[in-house]
């Protein structure tokens, strides 16, 4: 267990796991098994460089359904290293060095259904039944280029496959009836090279066990040259086998005579080749009298004539074109085919000449200038070939009165007539894969009823289309992945659509209301579009999702939800739209915003309140004053200090009155103090009053500043009126913050009470005065005349009292 847990520790891991637990780890250049979760249910491990699976390599992956080990040069697996694989549906071994099978390694593989062994260099099966036990095993690949020998017994225990592919390109043994206990056999797909061209028995033994009625054939990597190499054939004629397909065939004209007289009066009806090479000259007259009533269907794809200039016309196949109703002829060159050849095909009903080189002029040859030959031709598919002109298309296939389906993708059409003529039963139009900017009235019109409207598929898919806003009522599908449509065409313009595809365009979003214009829509298909994951669109498609879509509940979504993701907003990028989720804030933005708007209002009203019952307006105004004055003051005290001299004391006394109080200033102060008695022997005191000593010009803050900078003190007339002006509060102000302070200039405050002031109208912010009212440091103007004189000798001393009575008290801060 510990050597275990060492070994497990030094394998690399793999996490390139997806939703669904399938885990691509493919081509990573790993040595050992990788460490992978054990939710895995898909481990592709292919195209590395494992050579050996141990047994623990792949223990706790019980639930692992799919493994692919293709393609990794493995050589070794231990007998039980598949053992914990309990629930593995499909095992990919093919493209390795495994010389032999060990029947071990399927013991406990029990639900295994899918098995590749191909092109591994084991000379033989395991003698041992090594299939034993597969009860449920429906596909089985075995063989390779090594593939030597086939015994009675090897394929034991493999009943009722689906399909059984055998590469015995050098088989050289081959015990008759190994294969034969198979049935029923769906398909098979032999690869027999060396066996049809030395050993027509061994060929024909192998074949022989195989061929069933019912079950396809298809024979791989042949060589045929004449007579004996067609041998083998014969088996499958006599066999009564219905359907035989030649893959990577080439042929000569002997070995072809040969191969129609082989099955003259067969049961063969589907008759396909597919990568043949013709060497000769199609000179295959001498078969013209076979019969091949039974041949229904026609298919060659991938054909080359190496003497495509002497082959001979396809006219000399009359006896044999005269029966198929459907002839496929894809991708091989075919750039001609003459109206004799095509009148030639009256049974005709379907016709696929796709991936060739037909143009506008040779499609017209082909199709006998659109008389209506094929007068039975229901399908009609020329994908892929360089026409250009859908209008010609149009008038060559109007006649075919039968032609219900036609197909002309992968065009080079650019352009679409306003107007084209159409069979009248037309009810397929595929018209993917051109260039078309615009569609026109070109396309089949409707008729009155809708029920007897032409059109009822039409593919556009894959163009430049912009818009789609023709109205086509009978139209049942639409189908316009792959385009430039910003938005779902209009539903009523399809009153009778049931299904619509509109994936890979730059669709945006689509809205229930969308939707419900579609009054039959039952199935839509709208992923890989770049959507803006907005709320609503958002929240209609979960909901649309978890109700599953409906009669009642809308279209259901058939593409894989994984493809419905988001493009924007960026912070959803990439995300799928199931599982986006957004915030109450992110749906509700306006309402938020609203909300928000409302409530900073209101916190901005009460802030505005409480800043205005607080008087921070009124500090923040006066910060700002006291700031842009200081400033000043200090300019004015460097420019003094740098020319030498100081700030001189020009007053005795700055006065800060009201306006309406200035008949008590110019009548009693100015006479009392600046024109006294000269009786009294008092000096004159020089006042600084606004009206008249204020320098005109210059800021009235500045003013204030520089005259109470100027004066020895400030008195201040209190009365209601200086309470109630704003310039009184800016004086005020000044000396309540001390602008001035430092030294003894401006520094004393005087204050007059020139009324009865009431405590409550001095506003709260001047903390000062009413601290010093409160504290009767102030001068009251007395009515009474005799008490005056005592007023003024106060007034007087707390002016000048530290200059000419100093130690006397009464001083008035």
């Amino acid at each position: 267990m510990a050597l275990a847990t060492t070994a497990r520790a030094r394998r690399p891991g793999c996490e390139h796991c997806d939703r669904h637990f399938a885990c691509d780890c493919s081509r990573a250049g790993y040595r050992l098994v990788p460490v992978a979760t054990h939710k895995a249910l898909t481990l592709d491990l292919s195209l590395n460089a494992i050579t050996a699976v141990m047994d623990t390599d792949l223990q706790g992956h019980n639930v692992l359904r799919v493994l692919r080990l293709q393609g990794n040069g493995l050589r070794d697996i231990q007998p039980r290293a598949f053992f914990p694989l309990l629930s593995l549906v499909e095992l990919d071994l093919s493209d390795n060095l495994l010389f032999a099978l060990n029947s071990s390694w399927f013991r406990k593989l029990t639900f295994l259904q899918r098995l590749n062994l191909l092109n591994n260099p084991y000379r033989s099966l395991d003698p041992h039944p090594v299939f034993q036990g597969l009860f449920s095993l429906r596909r089985l690949g075995v063989g390779g280029a090594e593939l030597e020998e086939l015994r009675k017994g090897a394929l034991d225990g493999v009943r009722q496959l689906e399909e059984l592919i055998l590469y015995a390109n050098n088989l050289q043994r081959y015990e008759p009836g190994t294969l034969a206990d198979m049935w029923p056999l769906g398909r098979v797909v032999l690869s027999l090279h060396a066996p049809f061209w030395s050993n027509a028995s061994l060929a024909s033994a192998v074949v022989r066990d195989v061929s069933y009625p019912e079950t396809p054939v298809v024979l791989c990597d042949l060589h045929l040259t004449d007579n004996v190499t067609v041998a083998p054939l014969s088996v499958i004629a006599s066999r009564r086998v219905r359907s035989l397909m030649l893959r990577n065939l080439s042929m000569s004209d002997e070995a072809m005579v040969n191969l129609l007289i082989v099955f003259n009066g067969s049961t063969i009806n589907t008759f396909m080749t597919d990568g043949v090479t013709l060497i000769g000259e199609g000179r295959w007259e001498q078969a013209k009298l076979t019969d091949h009533k039974s041949l229904d269907e026609v298919f060659i794809r991938n054909a080359v004539v190496l003497n495509i200039w002497r082959f001979v016309s396809f006219l000399r196949l009359g006896f044999l074109l005269k029966y198929p109703r459907k002839v496929s002829v894809i991708g091989s060159n075919v750039f001609a085919l003459p109206c004799e050849t095509s009148r030639l095909l009256v049974n005709l009903e379907y016709l696929d000449l796709s991936e060739n080189l037909l143009t506008d002029l040779t499609l017209r040859i082909a199709l006998c200038q659109g008389d209506g030959s094929l007068r039975d031709l229901r399908v009609l598919n020329i994908s892929g070939n360089p026409v250009r002109s859908l209008a010609s298309l149009a008038d060559l296939v109007a006649k075919l009165s039968k032609l219900t389906h036609l197909v002309v993708s992968n065009s080079a059409y650019s352009s679409m007539p306003e107007h084209c003529s159409w069979p009248p039963t037309l009810r397929h139009l595929n018209l993917s894969w051109a260039k078309f900017t615009a569609v026109t009235p070109c396309l089949p019109p409707s008729l009155e009823a809708a029920s007897l409207s032409i059109l009822k598929v039409l593919d556009v898919s894959h163009n430049n289309l912009l818009a789609f806003s023709l109205a086509l009522p009978g139209l049942i599908e639409l189908h316009l992945t792959g385009n430039k449509m910003l938005r779902l065409p209009a539903g009523r313009q399809f009153p009778n659509l049931q299904i619509l595809t509109i994936q890979s365009n730059t669709l945006s979003m689509f809205s229930r209301s969308d939707l419900q214009s579609y009054e039959r829509l039952q199935k839509l298909e709208a992923g890989q579009n770049k959507f803006v994951c907005s709320c609503e669109f958002v929240s209609f498609l979960q909901s649309h999702i978890a109700k599953g879509g409906g009669e009642d509940n809308g279209p259901q979504l058939m593409d894989n939800l994984e493809s419905y993701v988001c493009d924007s907003p960026l912070h959803h990028q990439a995300e799928l739209v199931n599982e986006v989720r957004f915030s109450p804030a992110e749906c509700h933005l306006v309402a938020v915003v609203s909300g928000c708007c409302v409530v900073a209002l209101a916190v901005a009203g009460l802030l505005g309140v409480l800043l205005w019952r607080l008087h921070a307006f009124w500090y923040a105004k006066m910060i700002w004053a006291w700031l842009k004055a200081k400033r000043n003051s200090a300019s004015c005290h460097r420019l003094r200090r740098a020319s030498g001299s100081e700030t001189p004391l020009c007053y005795d006394a700055f006065v800060s009155y009201s306006e309406r109080d200035a008949t008590w200033v110019d009548n009693f102060l100015i006479p009392e103090l600046e024109e006294p008695r000269e009786e009294a022997g008092q000096r004159p005191l020089s006042l600084c009053l606004h009206k008249r000593d204020f320098l005109p010009g210059p800021w009235i803050i500045d003013n204030i500043s520089r005259s109470m900078e100027r004066s020895r003190c400030t008195i201040f007339i209190l009365s209601e009126h200086f309470v109630r002006s704003n310039w009184c509060r800016y004086e005020l102000d000044f000396s309540h913050f001390r602008l001035f302070g430092g030294d003894a200039a401006g520094g004393a405050a005087v204050l007059v009470l020139l009324e009865p002031l009431r405590h409550d109208a001095i506003p709260r912010r001047f903390c000062r005065l009413r601290r010093l009212m409160a504290a009767n440091t102030y001068l009251e103007w007395p009515r009474e005349e005799e008490k005056r004189d005592e007023f003024w000798a106060r007034l007087r001393e707390a002016v000048i009292g530290e200059e000419e009575e100093e130690g006397d008290g009464g001083r008035a801060e």
